[in-house]
């Protein structure tokens, strides 16, 4: 079957142990890229060779991307049809199944299950597909009719939105693929329902990375006063008054999202415990601040500060600046968590960071727990991008 791709071949100093191994990405630097390679269709798919032209596998390639080629299958002989992309699909909703009682979560995170590029969450009947890489537009629909035949999903959404997108060269869309949607999906999770917005909302429609961590402070929210900044539809918040929480604060820039928000509450029946507060992150924490406002536990969830390298010294600043203040609303002895999904600042240097901004707004603090990303969203061992979110709760000295 090999003999009908196209062949593409590494240059003698590529890392061609380090894919082997099962890093799924090959640059453009480390590829022979002769005029014949430079006139491949983004995403079409290729034999892979090393130096030595031994095949390594199925790659699908973009000329016009950094990441030239990303590896489809280590089996020269797969065939990249309906069956390969249902197999695929089978393997990652059976790990689900077996961690949660409801069809609600990441069913597919990339290349960590196998489909690289490709984003895949599920809201109960529904689903939304992100395919960011030019090999997962060419083929949408055989992907599309697995994720059907497999899931019995009746709502499909093509969600081409986002930097992932701009890198390869792709355009932007919204639309319904499959079945039909004309509202919010309430979702159920930590005991809370979230309302996603899966045609108009950020991302997906909602963040089901941050599922264990909302658990985590759920636990400290019972019969607390909470706030909740960079919230978007209600995250922590929603897990606080699901927990318990005396009273919640949401606090988000984007007025649709903290409607959505609103609508959680209300039909947790828990609207007469919560409140937002629509502005700029920064200047909010600082007006309240000015008010003399105090909580027991303050989140802040802010979107990636350093999406990557060249962003990363103005992002932990940027980070340190929240954790600064957010310190400062936090009553003595309260709980303070911080996030970050920024894959170029790790957890090193993002523990850092939060912790000098603790230290200038003079608190002093212990961690009492560091989270990631669910289950959902596995981490492929040989990929950092693939392990971005990092969460930290520290509590705050009298």
């Amino acid at each position: 079957m090999s003999d009908t791709f196209p062949t593409i071949r590494l240059r003698p100093k590529a890392e061609a142990r380090a894919i082997r191994h099962g890093f799924p990405w090959v640059y453009a630097d480390e590829l022979v890229t002769d005029r014949r390679t430079r006139a491949l269709t983004p995403g079409t798919i290729a034999l892979l060779e090393d130096d030595a032209r031994q095949p390594m596998g199925l790659v699908a390639v973009n000329p016009n991307s950094k990441i030239i080629a990303r590896v489809l299958d280590q089996n020269p002989e797969a065939v990249i049809g309906p069956e390969w992309f249902a197999a695929r699909l089978a393997r990652a909703q059976d790990m689900r199944a077996r961690l949660y009682d409801a069809p609600f979560y990441r069913l597919v995170h990339a290349e960590a299950d196998g489909l690289p590029g490709v984003v895949i969450d599920r809201f109960g009947s529904a689903a939304v597909i992100q395919p960011n890489a030019a090999w997962a537009e060419l083929h949408l629909e055989a992907l599309t009719q697995a994720l059907v035949d497999v899931t019995g999903v009746e709502t499909v959404i093509k969600n081409a939105t986002g930097r992932a997108r701009s890198l390869e060269g792709l355009s932007e869309e919204t639309v319904i693929l499959r079945g039909a949607l004309d509202a919010p999906v309430p979702v159920p999770m930590n005991g809370a329902t979230y309302m996603a917005d899966l045609m108009g909302g950020q991302k997906t429609g909602l963040f089901y990375d941050q599922r264990p961590n909302h658990a985590f402070t759920q636990a400290l929210a019972r019969d607390a006063r909470v706030l909740d900044v960079f919230s978007h539809v209600g995250g922590f918040a929603l897990a606080a008054l699901a927990g318990g929480a005396a009273h919640a604060l949401a606090v988000d820039g984007s007025a649709p999202a903290l409607a959505l928000a609103e609508a959680g509450a209300d039909v947790m029946g828990a609207a007469d415990r919560f409140a937002t507060r629509k502005g700029d992150a920064f200047d909010v924490m600082t007006a309240l601040a000015a008010e003399g406002a105090q909580f027991d536990l303050v989140i802040c969830d802010p979107p990636a500060f350093a999406p990557a390298k060249p962003a990363l010294e103005a992002g932990l600043r940027a980070y340190e600046r929240v954790a600064r203040l957010a310190a400062g609303l936090v009553a003595p002895g309260g709980y303070l968590c911080l996030c970050s999904c920024s894959h170029a600042a790790d957890l090193n240097r993002f523990r850092a960071a939060s912790a000098r901004g603790i230290g200038r707004a003079g608190r002093r603090s212990q961690i009492l727990y560091t989270g990631f990303a669910g289950p959902d969203h596995p981490v492929l061992p040989h990929l950092a991008e693939s392990g971005y979110l990092k969460s930290l709760v520290f509590r705050l000295a009298p």
